[in-house]
């Protein structure tokens, strides 16, 4: 089990995969400053030391953990290192993503097989299999929150709204993959009713990340800081909180 020094005395331990930069990094820096003690999840574990160290030199209690969602021999090492060093796990953020319909220019657009294969692996099963290694870990919480990092592009009414400023958006895999994560999310929540755990899903935005590469980065009017702020207000959520639900910074996403 962790020394008292690894996590704040007042805490709820938080494990956040892709943790280590962007929207992930961000979240773990708020919920961190909300006395939370982080868990950053990463593919590449010096990545996420080095997050981790730069969460610390600020005053939050963070923690890198060897993470890759596509890989369920690595997710379950993960969850087994954690059981027996933290004991639970409050919050499950699942934030790994990607969008590689947007940084590969040779993609056999709208229909490239390996690029639905690869989007589904991480934004889908990514999400399906870390649930289900951490959901024992989220049972020994008062209060389990698991928070779903979607995107409004996800959404089928916003999709087929041609006044969505997002309606030109034509990026499928990507798309359906959100919507198929936002299906877990109202699954996971009916599975769990009878229990303290919520699940919700979560748009942050049109965020200054490399998710998109570097003209999304440049493009994109929200920053990480700012977006991060709808995960950890759901992270966050009290007994009478919502669950199974869908929201931005705004309020609720329709389906």
């Amino acid at each position: 089990m962790t020394s008292t020094a690894d996590i704040h005395p007042s805490t709820k331990i938080a494990m956040i995969t892709g943790g280590n930069r962007g929207l992930g990094l961000a979240t773990a820096r708020l919920l961190g400053q909300a006395d939370v003690t982080v868990l950053i999840g990463a593919r590449d574990r010096v990545r996420g030391e080095c997050a981790a160290a730069q969460l610390r030199r600020e005053g939050v209690y963070a923690h890198a953990v060897a993470l890759d969602v596509t890989s369920e021999t690595s997710v379950e090492h993960a969850a087994d290192y954690v059981a027996s060093r933290y004991g639970r796990v409050d919050i499950l953020v699942n934030n790994a993503g990607i969008l590689p319909e947007v940084t590969r220019p040779n993609i056999d657009w709208p229909l490239d097989l390996n690029a639905f294969r690869k989007t589904f692996d991480t934004n889908v099963l990514g999400a399906v299999t870390t649930t289900k290694y951490f959901l024992p870990l989220l049972h020994k919480s008062t209060a389990g929150r698991i928070v779903n990092v979607s995107s409004t592009m996800g959404s089928l009414a916003d999709q087929s709204d041609p006044t969505s400023p997002y309606y030109g958006q034509v990026v499928p895999a990507y798309q359906m993959s959100k919507a198929a994560l936002n299906g877990l999310t109202i699954a996971l929540s009916k599975a769990l009713a009878e229990s303290a755990i919520k699940v919700n899903s979560i748009c942050p935005g049109w965020v200054q990340t490399d998710l998109g590469g570097p003209a999304n980065r440049a493009a994109a009017p929200t920053r990480a800081a700012d977006a991060a702020a709808i995960v950890v207000e759901m992270a966050l959520l009290d007994n009478d909180g919502p669950t199974g639900q869908f929201f931005d910074r705004a309020g609720a996403v329709a389906w």
